[in-house]
């Protein structure tokens, strides 16, 4: 075993080894820009993202030409966002998102909401999901966009994104899915689930940091996007700037070796996973699991310690790469919105861990967890005055 031991994979991934393989090349020897009309670099790096694009459409049932590039899953938002905002405002300046959407999605749509645009955040169940006839109430003629995310980063609560779109096209409306969570870990099909847009990164299916996609579906009449950048017209006037050519090759090898092996990855995770709750619960009182185990992402455990901080339990565990929550937001001392939206009180929400297992965790690794954690929390819990008074009260 090595330490620290990674358990934080909703955060970002390893990437896999057969990805940078097929990477190294696009570096060096196959250095071209894809926008290169002209000679074989060009012709070379243009074939290996028009094979990429395909490998992406093909894990989802899309078309090739519905898939753009991007930097990753948060400019993909962006530009779901801000491009059907400016694309239909002269429709209506209503967008619906959900409480416990990743901060890329409120914090765009916040944006929107200082510039006049309406935002409805709906509230969600202890399971942080959101009331289906609350979302068709708030659907009115005025509404141009619902952006509500497949699986939660924190929680990793499955949506069901398939009813979601189902509302969303009998209403007449756009329905964007942010789906970085769930690509390459659960289904996702776009012929069945039918949104508009839908927003992907690699580096969380073992793919490349700083190359995402977005997925426009192709209707008649087309989704109008206005792009976010300009400037030399590239991805079909969507997304202008010289292409990723490596982080594209990765991205689309990662979601290949997903295609083949996530229905068995996705069992041993998810038995991993709860192999790891079951020993908690099994041998610690007043451990609260946020959310619900049932569909739940299958590597995702998030967990309260009643008794002990998040931060002091991290100092103590320091084998152990965990997080208190999304990345991009642990600078915070806030309890995290996501927990507060599904009821968990303050004093909880600060105990809060997320458990993130992978692909290359390992049945040792997750024994040696177990262990760890244990000890951790009771040996924080024995130095806590207000702890082991409680204790004694109750024994007594």
């Amino acid at each position: 075993m090595k330490f620290p031991i990674y358990l934080d994979n909703h955060s970002t991934t390893p990437v896999d080894p057969e990805v940078m393989d097929a990477m190294l090349p696009y570096f060096t020897e196959k250095f071209g820009n894809a926008a290169s009309k002209n000679h074989v670099f060009g012709w070379e790096a243009e074939s290996a993202v028009e094979h990429a694009r395909k490998q992406i459409a093909d894990i989802i049932g899309a078309e090739s030409s519905e898939i753009y590039f991007t930097s990753g899953a948060t400019e993909s938002i962006n530009l779901a966002h801000f491009g059907i905002a400016q694309s239909y405002s002269n429709k209506g300046k209503r967008i619906i998102t959900s409480a416990t959407e990743h901060s890329a999605v409120l914090d765009s749509l916040r944006y929107l909401e200082k510039n006049g645009f309406e935002i409805i955040y709906l509230p969600v169940d202890q399971s942080g999901r959101i009331d289906f006839n609350q979302l068709s109430d708030s659907i009115n003629q005025n509404t141009i966009l619902v952006s509500i995310m497949t699986a939660n980063n924190e929680i990793g609560t499955i949506n069901n994104v398939t009813e979601i779109s189902k509302i969303c096209a009998d209403k007449n409306v756009f329905f964007h899915t942010d789906a970085a969570q769930a690509l390459g870990k659960i289904e996702f099909d776009v012929k069945k689930i039918k949104p508009a847009l839908a927003s992907f990164s690699a580096h969380k299916l073992y793919g490349p940091k700083g190359i995402g996609a977005i997925y426009i579906r192709k209707d008649e009449p087309p989704i109008r996007l206005t792009p976010l950048l300009l400037g030399g017209g590239h991805e079909k006037n969507i997304r202008s700037g010289t292409l990723n050519v490596p982080g594209i090759v990765g991205f689309g090898k990662a979601v290949e070796i997903c295609s083949k092996i996530f229905k068995d990855e996705s069992h041993r995770i998810s038995r991993l996973r709860d192999k790891l709750y079951n020993s908690l619960i099994s041998f610690l009182d007043n451990v609260h699991l946020n959310g619900k185990i049932e569909n739940r992402l299958p590597g995702n455990l998030n967990i309260s310690f009643e008794g002990v901080t998040a931060e002091s339990l991290i100092m103590e565990m320091r084998e152990l790469a965990v997080s208190t929550g999304a990345a991009c937001t642990t600078a915070s001392l806030k309890p995290s919105h996501v927990l507060k939206a599904i009821g968990v009180p303050d004093n909880l929400a600060k105990s809060s861990i997320r458990f993130g297992i992978g692909r290359f965790n390992s049945e040792e690794e997750i024994d040696y967890a177990i262990k760890k954690i244990i000890e951790s929390v009771t040996k924080l819990r024995s130095l806590s005055p207000s702890w082991t008074l409680r204790e004694e009260h109750n024994f007594n």
